[in-house]
């Protein structure tokens, strides 16, 4: 009895072994994370699998997992997940399972998974730089900027494609931040308008703008969207200092000092050169 009580543990020992070499065969993915820009949201993480796939599951807070029905038994290490969060301002979650490739079998019943943090497409999504133009009215001291609204990755259910307007709607505003010319000092103004006029300007001074979207509801660190390039006006009646380098009016200012300079001694030499001559034949007359 002894003897078969302890040979009874081999078979459960063996089962053990079996399902951690094949859990060694299926390694957990690694670094699960959201990137997410202008509402078009990937899942990505590593490594490249070898001999093994991945398979993505996705829920909303508080319901069941799904499957993302084009990233099963994928060897790829990104998964869109745009079309499936229907619902912007809902969290949602995501598990990337390790198995094995497609027209494989295993036996294992629950396969390696590795969890991503929670997202919630309105809150996180990385808004990109806005487009913008600008005129300039010197008389009035006044420039007005006009910024196109941001087209977003998602569309509604006529297949229009929406804008960052259409989804943040009275969450939305615009930050312009501008200065004079080689002016360090900034000025910032805030707007719910795409059209945003500034009148504590100086008459004929030439000012540098950019533009990014503001929300505030969202948390402090995720408030502001990408900066949109720099784009300065010109000024009514620039100085030469304003269009030229100090360096450039230097080497401007010494090479007309050398021209001046050269053309005296071509005077003075010339000068020499006749009172010269004129005293040779004074001397070959007498």
């Amino acid at each position: 009895m002894k003897g078969t009580g302890h040979w009874s543990f081999v078979p459960v020992l063996l089962l053990c072994f079996l399902n951690v070499s094949l859990s060694d065969s299926f390694p957990k993915a690694q670094n699960v994370t959201w990137f997410s820009f202008n509402f078009k949201t990937l899942l990505t993480w590593r490594p490249k699998p070898t001999n093994y796939s991945y398979t993505v599951e996705y829920s909303k807070l508080g319901e069941d997992n799904q499957r993302a029905s084009h990233c099963i038994q994928t060897t790829e290490t990104e998964c869109d997940l745009t079309a499936v969060f229907t619902e912007l301002k809902s969290k949602y979650s995501a598990d990337v399972l390790s198995e094995a490739l497609k027209g494989m079998s295993s036996d294992l019943i629950e396969f390696p998974r590795t969890a991503s943090e929670l997202f919630c497409p309105y809150q996180d999504t990385i808004i990109g730089s806005p487009q913008f133009k600008f005129e300039t009215r010197n008389e009035e001291r006044k420039i007005i900027l006009n910024i196109d609204d941001i087209p977003t990755a998602v569309s509604d259910a006529q297949k229009r494609q929406l804008t960052v307007q259409d989804i943040f709607q009275n969450d939305l505003q615009y930050k312009v931040t501008y200065s004079k010319a080689k002016s360090s000092g900034k000025k910032v103004k805030i707007s719910t308008s795409r059209q945003i006029e500034l009148t504590d300007l100086d008459r004929g001074e030439s000012y540098c703008f950019n533009v990014q979207v503001f929300l505030p509801s969202r948390s402090i660190n995720k408030q502001h969207g990408e900066l949109s390039q720099v784009q300065c006006s010109s000024g009514g009646n620039p100085s030469i200092l304003d269009v030229y380098s100090p360096a450039v009016i230097g080497g401007g200012i010494l090479f007309i000092v050398a021209i001046i300079s050269a053309v005296i001694a071509a005077i003075v030499i010339c000068s020499k050169q006749r009172r010269e001559a004129k005293t040779r034949e004074k001397r070959e007359y007498l």
